[in-house]
């Protein structure tokens, strides 16, 4: 049976196994960590675990007008059993501001789920990453140093045809934002 509970320093090596898995498959593949992020506001950390085995996590950042998920990931071989939703629902009589909101890419599962969980779309920005292969034309760098190899960069949705047309990793970054 799985259990919703605190995060515990313990929780550490599953933890990273459990996020870098469940981002493997999605638009974030390459978001590896290697260590939790530590949090300057308070934070609500939790963890989903089977038979002792972190499957699903949860990080919830406070801040003084809203709260942000941080993180949200669950296992692969638990996908789709309804732990990020055990996740939110455990986190939300927790939280003492008005406004939740999420970061996430062009996954349908995790923009679908967002939806389902009363969130609503509120703005979107590109993430755009300049790879090998992309032209580095237009980039400066320090005296020394050869042209990038890659890069990322931030760019506003207006610019979507003209990222898509010049680099190879485009992708729409959408904030999720749900009253409390």
């Amino acid at each position: 049976m799985t259990e919703i509970r605190e995060y515990r320093d313990t929780d550490a090596a599953g933890w990273l196994r459990c996020r870098l898995l469940s981002f493997f498959g999605t638009e974030y593949y390459d978001d590896v960590a290697v260590q939790r992020k530590t949090f300057e506001n308070p934070a609500h950390r939790l963890v989903a675990v089977d038979d002792d085995t972190v499957v699903g996590l949860m990080d919830v950042e406070i801040f003084t007008d809203r709260a942000t998920i941080d993180v949200l990931a669950v296992h692969p071989d638990h996908q789709r059993q309804g732990l990020a939703t055990q996740l939110l629902e455990t986190v939300l009589p927790r939280l003492e501001v008005d406004v939740l909101d999420a970061w996430t890419r062009g996954d349908s599962s995790a923009n679908e789920w967002y939806q389902r969980s009363g969130f609503t779309e509120n703005f979107r920005y590109l993430h755009v990453y300049k790879s090998w292969q992309d032209d580095a034309s237009g980039f400066e760098t320090p005296e020394g140093l050869g042209a990038p190899v890659t890069a990322f960069m931030h760019a506003p949705i207006a610019l979507e045809a003209a990222m898509r047309k010049r680099f190879s990793r485009v992708h729409v970054c959408r904030q999720y934002v749900r009253s409390l």
